[in-house]
Parts: structure tokens; sequence; C-alpha cells
């Protein structure tokens, strides 16, 4: 269980819809100075934030914990000392296991959990049919907002603009969140008066046509809560064909001299040689790497 600092930690950055990876050591074998419970916070770029083991053993975690932040699946992670690479654990928890020759000793089983936050949809007004599309965006696991109109800030990380407000500031809202890039941008309105609204938006035609109004799939729907499935359907129709690109894959590299596969990222241990980037798993192994290499 997180506690502490770290707990108040994750908590940032959950409201800062940060992503990142828990790591949870959930077996420790003698000898080994962590213990079952230790915790850490492993962040996008790499930073690892509280204790699961050496340098070595963070090494491993921060490659693992960047994938399955790519991925979005957890991933149980076996360190063993030794040689002999990774490979795939035949028992029903799916294991992934890591013989890391810098290990001194014992062994690891670390869980990882990645934290990516839901896709956010911000729903701008108070009528029924706003506080119907909240409750129902919300039960379908988005992240649902309703701020004042003149708190609303869009973005290109939210999935979905709807405004609602029956006139009140929503030529500004819908500008800003078609500017702004937003996948889906709705208005609900009559037709008569979506058109007009469109006219009147200070964008580019290629944006003013981005804009769903009235908004929803013409479905029939009469009542706030119908309305809302509509507007939500639409909302994952849209998603649905224009799926969002997938990530970067992790970018790996092998320490020269101990072998072990790690991850390039600022928070890797790395030199400068002949102009190129050469990274370690550890101290121990830049420094023999620096000691070899400064010989030559």
């Amino acid at each position: 269980m997180i506690k502490g600092e770290l707990s108040e930690r994750v908590a940032r950055l959950v409201e800062d819809r940060t992503p990142f990876v828990v790591a949870t050591v959930v077996g420790a074998r003698r000898p080994t100075s962590v213990r079952p419970g230790d915790t850490a916070v492993v962040l996008v770029d790499g930073t690892i934030e509280g204790f699961v083991g050496g340098a070595c053993a963070e090494s491993s975690v921060r490659l693992y914990s960047l994938r399955a932040l790519e991925t979005g699946e957890p991933v149980l992670l076996r360190l063993v000392p030794g040689e002999g690479g990774t490979e795939a654990d035949e028992s029903l928890d799916d294991a992934v296991v890591e013989h890391n020759p810098c290990l001194s000793g014992g062994a690891l089983e670390i869980f990882l959990e990645p934290h990516s936050p839901a896709a956010r949809i911000v729903i701008i007004g108070s009528s029924p049919i706003a506080v119907a599309v909240e409750k129902l965006a919300r039960a379908a696991g988005y992240d649902a907002v309703r701020p004042a109109v003149e708190e609303v800030h869009p973005g290109s990380g939210d999935a979905a603009v709807i405004v609602a407000s029956h006139g009140s500031g929503e030529e500004r809202a819908l500008a800003e969140a078609l500017l702004a890039g937003v996948p889906y941008v709705a208005l609900v309105a009559s037709a008569q008066r979506g058109e007009a609204v469109r006219a009147e938006l200070d964008v580019p035609d290629a944006l003013r046509a981005q804009l769903h109004t009235p908004a929803g799939l013409a479905i029939g729907a009469r009542t706030p809560e119908e309305i809302a499935i509509s507007i939500l359907a639409e909302v994952i129709a849209e998603r649905g064909a224009h799926p969002v690109a997938a990530p970067t894959p992790i970018a790996s590299a092998i320490d020269p001299v101990c072998g072990m596969s790690v991850a390039v990222s600022e928070a890797t241990l790395a030199l400068e040689i002949d102009g190129d980037r050469v990274f370690f798993c550890g101290a121990g192994c830049r420094d023999a790497y620096a000691r070899t290499h400064a010989t030559h």
C-alpha cells in the first residue's frame, strides 16, 4: 500500500492527469535490501521515486515500467541473478523473468501497474441534457467534467467538448475547442440555431465544418437521458473513426559492460562517447566502461 509522501505524490499525478506506473515489491528472496510492500512511482521520463531495489534492479523496473505505460497492461517482473537474458515464465501469472547479471544475490518479484488518465469529456452548461451527459460519460469510464464556461480551457488532449448551455458563452468555448484540435466538438441546439451559431464562429471554414450540431446521432432521442446516449454514441463513433495514434515504442539499449537491456531515457545513466550516448544499468558499469575507454 502506498503511504506517506509517495501517496501524496500519486494524488498530485492523478489530479494533474499525468501518466505513471506504481511498482510494488510483492516478493523478495534473501539477500536483498527490499521487502514486500516497498513501492516506487515511475514517471514517463524514467524517473523513479521511492524504493524497489538498488540501481541495477531500478534499471529493469524503469524499462518494463515504460513498456507497461506504452501498452497499458500491468507486468509482473521477476528479477533473478545471473545471465540468460529475458524470458516469459510458463506459469499462470505470465511473469516476465529478467536475468540480471548485476544483482549481488537474492531475487525480486515486482508488480508494475500503469496508470494513464481516462479520456476527458468537457461538458458546458447546467441544462438537464448537460447533467445527463456528465452522468452517462462517467458511467462509461470517461473523466467527465462540467466547469463554468469562463473556466473552460479546451486542449487537444480532451476527447470531446460538448456545449449544452443554451447560448451562454457558447461561441467562445466552441471556437477555442475547434482551434485546439479537440476531436469531437458539439453543440446541443436545434438544427436552425446550430447553423446560425456555426456561421458566427471565428474559425476557418474547415474547422467550422467540424462542429457537430445538432449534437448526437439521429436515433429519435427525446428525453435528456436519451439525447445523452445519442451524444455519447457519437463521441464513441468519432473516436473509433479517428483512433489515437499509437505511442512511440520505448527504445532500449544494451549496457556494454553487463549486457543488460536498459531504457533509453533521460533518467538512465549514460556517457557521451565519440558523439554517441552509451547507456548503463548503474554507476558501477558506467564507471568501469569509462575507465576502460580512457585507456584507449
